[in-house]
C-alpha cells in the first residue's frame, strides 16, 4: 500500500501544481476574486496532503507494526482531498455546490474532517511506534 500512496501523492502533487498554475494564469479573468481564493485554497490543501501521503508511505516502511493505522491515515488524506479540494474546484466553476439537484455543501467541511482524522491517525501511529 505504501507504493500506492506514493503514486497517488505524486499524482495529486502534480495535479496541484497544474491547478495552481491554471488558477494563477488562466482562471483570473473567468471568476471572481472570492472564487479564485477558494481555488487557490483547494490547490494548496491538495499539495499539503500529497506530501502527507509521501510521509505516510515513508512511515509505513519505518513503523511496520503501525501499518494498518498508517494505511487508514493515508486513506483519510485521499478522501479529504477528494471532498475538500474537489468541492472547492466545483464551487469555483459552478458558483454553487448543487450538482444535478444534489446539495454538496457539506462536502467541504467533511473533507476538512477527513484531513483532521488522517492527521490524528498519523499522530496515533507515531505515539504507538514509540511505545
Amino acid at each position: 500500500m505504501k507504493n500506492k500512496f506514493f503514486v497517488i501523492g505524486s499524482f495529486l502533487a502534480g495535479l496541484a501544481v497544474a491547478t495552481g498554475a491554471f488558477g494563477a494564469h488562466g482562471l483570473q479573468k473567468m471568476v471572481t476574486p472570492e472564487k479564485l481564493t477558494a481555488w487557490d485554497k483547494a490547490a494548496r490543501y491538495q499539495m499539503y496532503h500529497a506530501f502527507a501521503l509521501f510521509f505516510v508511505a515513508w512511515t509505513m516502511s519505518q513503523w511496520l507494526d503501525q501499518a494498518k493505522t498508517l494505511e487508514n491515515a493515508g486513506k483519510f488524506f485521499i478522501l479529504g482531498t477528494i471532498l475538500f479540494s474537489g468541492s472547492l474546484y466545483i464551487l469555483t466553476f459552478t458558483g454553487s455546490l448543487k450538482v444535478l439537484g444534489i446539495n454538496l455543501a457539506y462536502l467541504t467541511p467533511m473533507g476538512g474532517v477527513a484531513y483532521v482524522v488522517g492527521w490524528f491517525l498519523l499522530m496515533k501511529a507515531s505515539w504507538q511506534a514509540q511505545n
